[in-house]
C-alpha cells in the first residue's frame, strides 16, 4: 500500500471518528432533554390539582395561581421550541416558589392532607427535574466544546450544529430568601 493511500486511510478514519462524536453528543443532549421534558411534563400535570386545593384558600394570592395556569398552557402548547421551554421553566419554576411560600401564611392550608400530599409529590418532580437539569447541563457542555473546538468545529459547522442552550438558575432564584420578611407578612 502506498504511502498517499495510508494518509487518506487514516484522514477517512479520524473524519468518521469525528462524525459520529459529534452526532454521538447531539443525540445525547436529545436524549437528556427528553428526560427533563418528561419530568416538565409531570409537574405541569401536578399544577392543575394544586391550583385546585389552593385555590380556595389564597383569594389574595389569585394572580399568582393564574399566571401558574397560564404558563402551564403555553408550556403544553404543541411544537413549542426547547429554548421556550428552558426559559418557561424558569417561569413554572419561580410562581410555583411563590405559591409554596404563600402556603406558609395560611394555616389551615398547611394541613390539608391534600395539599401535603401535592407538595411532597412536587418535591420529588422537582428533584427529579433538578437532576435531569445537571445532567442536560453536562451533556450541553460536552456538546458546546466539541462544535467550538478545533478541528471538530470544522465538521460541525459543516453539519450545521449549533450551541445548545443551558438550564439556568433565575437571578430572583439566586436571592437568599429573607426569613424575616416571611414570617412578617
Amino acid at each position: 500500500m502506498s504511502t498517499p493511500v495510508i494518509i487518506a486511510i487514516v484522514i477517512g478514519i479520524i473524519l468518521v471518528l469525528m462524525y459520529n462524536s459529534l452526532v454521538s453528543k447531539k443525540n445525547q443532549v436529545e436524549n437528556i432533554f427528553a428526560s427533563i421534558d418528561t419530568q416538565l411534563k409531570k409537574r405541569y400535570d401536578l399544577i392543575p390539582n394544586l391550583v385546585a386545593s389552593v385555590g380556595k384558600y389564597m383569594e389574595h394570592e389569585k394572580s399568582i395561581l393564574q399566571e401558574v395556569t397560564k404558563l402551564r398552557a403555553e408550556a403544553n402548547k404543541p411544537n413549542i421550541s426547547d429554548e421556550n421551554k428552558i426559559h418557561l421553566d424558569a417561569k413554572v419554576t419561580s410562581a410555583l416558589g411563590s405559591i409554596m411560600v404563600a402556603v406558609e401564611n395560611y394555616p389551615e392550608l398547611k394541613a390539608n392532607t391534600n395539599v401535603m400530599h401535592l407538595q411532597h409529590s412536587l418535591n420529588e418532580v422537582e428533584e427529579q427535574i433538578s437532576a435531569a437539569r445537571r445532567a442536560y447541563n453536562q451533556a450541553v457542555t460536552d456538546y458546546n466544546n466539541a462544535i467550538e473546538m478545533i478541528p471538530t468545529n470544522f465538521m460541525a459547522s459543516a453539519m450545521s450544529y449549533t450551541r445548545k442552550e443551558v438550564f439556568e438558575i433565575p437571578d430572583t432564584q439566586r436571592e437568599n430568601v429573607n426569613v424575616k420578611e416571611l414570617f412578617n407578612s
